[in-house]
C-alpha cells in the first residue's frame, strides 16, 4: 500500500477506535473494533506483520502486569478493603464535608498509586457514592475528586497507571529512581488540585451534613493490606535484581486467588472477569493501530514538535504538548506516540510525557479511558455529571496542576538527577 493511503487509512481507523472506545455502541466491549481494526491495518500491509508482532512483543508484559494488578484490586474488593475504606472515611470525617473532602484525597490517592487507577475508578468511587450518602452530604465533590485523582494521583509508581508502565519500560529507570523522581511532582499536583477543590465546591462542602451513628466498624482486611505491603516490596526486589516487576504483581495476585478460592469467595471465572480480557486485547490493537499511524508519518509531524532537552522551559512544553495531544486522540495513544520521541532526550522528558498524559485528561471527558468509566458508574448511581462543570474545572486545575507538578519534575531532576 502507498503511504499516502496507508496515513489515511491509519489515521481513519484509529479515529473509528477511539470513538467507539468512547461510545461503545451496543455496550460492546472495546476490543471488538480495535481489534478488526488492527487485522484489517496489517492485511492491507499499512503496517508490515513483523512490525505489528514487535509492537505486541513490546506490549506484552505491560498488558501481562496490568491484568495482574487489576485482579489483586478486585480480590482486595472481596476481602472488604474499600469496605473499611468508607467506615473509616465515615467514621473518622464526623459530619464535616470538608474532612470528608480530605479524607477522600488521601484514599484515592493512596489507592490510586497503589492498586492503579482503576481500582480508584471502579471500586472507590461506589464506596464515595454510600459514605457521602450515610453522612447526608452532598457528594459531588468527593466523587469529582475520585476521577481527578485516578489521573492526577497516577503520577508515583510504575504500577499506578497503564500510561505509567509504557513510560517506566522507555525510561530505563529502576522502580525505586522512579518513584523518587515522581514523588515531588505528585504531592505538588495533589496539592493543586485539593485547594482548587475547596474552592470550587465552597458552596456544597458548607452545606450541612450529619455525622454518622456509631456502628460496629467492618473488619480490616489484615491479609491483603500485608499481601499489598510484601507485593510493593516485590517491586522495588525485582527492579532491584533486573527481573521484570510484573511477576511481583503476579504473585501478589495469586497469593489473594489462591486463599479466595480454598474459601470459596471466588471462582476462576470471577477471576479471569477481574483480568478484563477484553480491555487487555483493546489495548494490544491500539497499540498496533498507533503503531501504524506512527510509522505512515505521525513521527515526523511530530517530531519537528516535540522540543530536545531537560530544561524546564523543554519539560514544560512537552508536558503541554502531551496534555493536548491527550485531549484530542485519548491519554493511551498519545503516551504510544510520544514515547519514541521523547526517549532519545533522557528519563527526565519521557517523566514529562508522563506529567501532561496524566494530568491533561482531566480537562475534558475523552482525555481518558478511566474518566468515561467513572461516568459510566456515576449515571449508575443516577449522579449527573455537566459537560460544562466538568470543563470549568478541569480549566481550573490542569494548567496550575500541570504546571506545578511540572517545576517539581525538574528540582526533582536536579537533585536526584535522571541517570
Amino acid at each position: 500500500m502507498n503511504t499516502p493511503l496507508a496515513e489515511t487509512l491509519s489515521v481513519v481507523l484509529l479515529v473509528l477506535v477511539l470513538a467507539c472506545a468512547v461510545v461503545r455502541p451496543f455496550g460492546w466491549p472495546e476490543a471488538v473494533v480495535a481489534v478488526p481494526a488492527a487485522a484489517l491495518l496489517v492485511a492491507t500491509g499499512a503496517l508490515p506483520l513483523g512490525d505489528a508482532l514487535d509492537e505486541v512483543e513490546r506490549l506484552g508484559p505491560v498488558v501481562g502486569f496490568l491484568a495482574a494488578v487489576l485482579v489483586l484490586a478486585q480480590l482486595c474488593d472481596d476481602e472488604g478493603l474499600f469496605r473499611a475504606c468508607g467506615a473509616w472515611m465515615a467514621r473518622t470525617a464526623a459530619g464535616r464535608p470538608r474532612r470528608l473532602l480530605a479524607q477522600v484525597f488521601l484514599a484515592a490517592s493512596g489507592i490510586t498509586a497503589v492498586l492503579s487507577l482503576d481500582a480508584t475508578v471502579v471500586l472507590l468511587t461506589p464506596v464515595v457514592f454510600v459514605t457521602a450518602a450515610r453522612l447526608g452530604a452532598r457528594p459531588k465533590p468527593h466523587v469529582y475528586a475520585c476521577t481527578h485523582l485516578s489521573n492526577t494521583a497516577s503520577l508515583l509508581l510504575p504500577v499506578s497507571n497503564l500510561t505509567n508502565l509504557l513510560a517506566f519500560s522507555a525510561s530505563g529507570l529502576s522502580f525505586t529512581r522512579f518513584a523518587a523522581l515522581m514523588a515531588l511532582p505528585w504531592a505538588a499536583a495533589i496539592a493543586v488540585e485539593y485547594l482548587v477543590f475547596r474552592r470550587f465546591f465552597a458552596a456544597d462542602l458548607d452545606a450541612g451534613a450529619e455525622a454518622p451513628a456509631e456502628a460496629e466498624p467492618p473488619r480490616l482486611p489484615k491479609f491483603a493490606l500485608v499481601t499489598v505491603a510484601c507485593t510493593l516490596a516485590g517491586f522495588v526486589l525485582t527492579s532491584a535484581v533486573g527481573v521484570d516487576p510484573a511477576w511481583a504483581a503476579l504473585a501478589g495476585a495469586l497469593t489473594l486467588a489462591v486463599r479466595a478460592l480454598f474459601r470459596r469467595r471466588t471462582t476462576p471465572r470471577a477471576l479471569l472477569g477481574a483480568a478484563s480480557v477484553p480491555f487487555l486485547a483493546f489495548v494490544l490493537a491500539l497499540g498496533i493501530v498507533v503503531r501504524a499511524v506512527v510509522d505512515n508519518g505521525l513521527d515526523e509531524a511530530l517530531g519537528h514538535l516535540v522540543p530536545e532537552g531537560t530544561g524546564l522551559p523543554e519539560l514544560l512544553a512537552l508536558a503541554g504538548l502531551a496534555a493536548v495531544l491527550a485531549n484530542v486522540i485519548n491519554n493511551l495513544p498519545a503516551v504510544l506516540v510520544l514515547l519514541p520521541l521523547a526517549a532519545p532526550s533522557g528519563p527526565g522528558a519521557v517523566l514529562a510525557v508522563l506529567l501532561g498524559v496524566n494530568i491533561g485528561p482531566n480537562l475534558t471527558y475523552a482525555g481518558s479511558l478511566a474518566t468515561l468509566l467513572w461516568r459510566r458508574i456515576v449515571h449508575a448511581h443516577d449522579g449527573e455529571v455537566e459537560l460544562k462543570e466538568f470543563t470549568r474545572l478541569g480549566v481550573y486545575t490542569v494548567p496550575a496542576s500541570l504546571a506545578a507538578a511540572v517545576l517539581a519534575l525538574w528540582v526533582s531532576l536536579e537533585l536526584i538527577g535522571g541517570g
